[in-house]
C-alpha cells in the first residue's frame, strides 16, 4: 500500500507520516526543500526565492519523491503535492490547518514572533500556491475532489490524525 499526504507548511505532515510509518510499519518518503537546499549548501529562504525563478527545481523535487515512494511495495509519500503526484497512491490524505495554527506550530517549532511566522506562511502559501499552478496547473487549494481522506487538523493532535489515516487504510484492505 502507498499512502500520499499533503497539506500546507506547518499542517503537521512530517510528524504525522513520521508517526504513521511507525505504527504501520512502512518506510516514510519526505524529500523537501530544505533537504535540496542542504545538499546545495543554500540558505532555505534563498533556495525557496531560487525555486520561484527555476521550476526545475520543483520537478526534481518531486520526480525524486515519486522514485523514492515506487521502489517500496509499502510506503507513505509526505510532501505538498503528494496526492496530486503519487498519482498510484492507493490512499491519498490531506491534512487541512487554518493559517493561524499552522503559524503558531511554526513558532513553536522555529522561534520567532508570531505575528512574523504568520506572515511568512501566508506569503509561501501563495508562493507555492502561484509555482504549482505555473509548473503543473494544479491548485493545491482544491483538494477535496483529489484526496480520499481530509482531515481537519486544527483541534487534533498527530497521534489522532496518524490514527484516523490508518483507519481508513484498514478500511481499504490493502494493508
Amino acid at each position: 500500500m502507498r499512502i500520499a499526504i499533503s497539506g500546507r507548511s506547518g499542517c503537521g505532515n512530517t510528524t504525522v507520516s513520521k508517526l504513521l510509518g511507525t505504527i504501520m510499519g512502512f518506510p516514510v518518503i519526505n524529500f523537501t526543500f530544505r533537504q535540496m537546499a542542504e545538499e546545495r549548501r543554500i540558505d532555505f529562504w534563498d533556495f525557496c526565492a531560487l525555486a520561484e525563478r527555476d521550476f526545475n527545481i520543483d520537478r526534481e523535487l518531486d520526480r525524486r519523491q515519486v522514485e523514492m515512494a515506487m521502489k517500496e511495495k509499502n510506503a507513505i509519500l509526505a510532501s505538498r503535492l503528494a496526492i496530486w503526484m503519487l498519482k498510484s497512491a492507493d490512499l491519498k490524505v490531506y491534512i487541512d490547518v487554518s493559517a493561524n495554527v499552522r503559524a503558531e506550530r511554526i513558532q513553536r517549532r522555529e522561534g520567532g514572533t508570531l505575528e512574523k511566522r504568520l506572515e511568512e506562511t501566508l506569503s509561501r502559501d501563495e508562493k507555492d500556491h502561484n509555482r504549482y499552478l505555473a509548473i503543473y496547473g494544479i491548485d493545491n487549494y482544491e483538494f477535496k475532489n483529489v484526496a480520499d481522506l481530509v482531515v481537519n487538523g486544527d483541534n487534533l493532535n498527530p497521534e489522532e490524525i496518524a490514527k484516523l489515516i490508518q483507519r481508513k487504510a484498514l478500511e481499504l484492505g490493502t494493508c
